[in-house]
């Protein structure tokens, strides 16, 4: 006779188990840690804060956490303090690939390459599988006009994962500036297909090659 499958637990039933544990050990970091993860899972934000700060806390080099609340001021449009919780990451676990990669995206987001640039090859030296990196790089040259290092990250990102749509979309971009517009119009197909949304604006303005090709 079969076994039946273990059902998997829901979230509110994982939130409630990490509840009835701290219940028993308040000062666990860890635990703190577990229960913001569920409450991030159901976008209760400011609850989620307060279990990681107790987190860390409790458990100073807790470096996830630090990650974590980043992530959650990064959701919120606070990049200063995005980038305030990754470092804070980085000091206390510098072989930690995450907040690496997060302070690259913000800088980029804040219109820095270089400064970007610094930390996502640290990113990809400690983890080379780090996908969002290799593409946030990718980015980073491109706004440097880097155009050849730019194809060369967001190939080494589509080598990990090959449907990696964002990636399809930064070789479409960095192709198009070389001229190199069937690429370009190729890579663009794939982003569309793995569920990007190109930018209108390039759509048009690759309308042309499209039809010629």
């Amino acid at each position: 006779m079969e076994k039946p499958e273990k059902k998997a637990r829901t979230t509110r039933e994982y939130i409630e188990e990490q509840v009835a544990t701290l219940a028993k050990s308040p000062e666990c970091g860890t635990t703190h840690y577990n229960l913001a993860v569920g409450l991030i899972k159901q976008q209760k934000w400011d609850e989620a804060v307060e279990e990681l700060m107790a987190a860390v806390n409790e458990c100073p080099t807790l470096g996830e956490a630090y990650v974590a609340l980043g992530g959650i001021s990064l959701h919120k449009g606070d990049l200063d303090s995005c980038i305030n919780f990754n470092q804070r990451a980085v000091a206390v676990r510098p072989k930690f690939a995450q907040p690496y990669g997060n302070l690259g995206f913000a800088y980029v987001q804040m219109g820095d390459p270089e400064t970007a640039i610094d930390f996502l090859e640290k990113a990809v030296s400690i983890n080379p599988e780090f996908i969002q990196a290799h593409t946030t790089l990718a980015s980073a040259y491109f706004m440097q006009g880097r155009l050849d290092e730019s194809i060369a990250a967001a190939k080494k990102a589509l080598e990990i994962e090959p449907t990696f749509a964002v990636a399809h979309n930064n070789l479409a971009l960095a192709y198009c500036e070389k001229g190199a517009y069937k690429q370009a119009v190729e890579h663009c197909d794939k982003a569309l297909a793995h569920g990007f949304d190109v930018e209108p604006k390039f759509l048009k303005d690759l309308e042309p090659y499209r039809r010629s090709g």
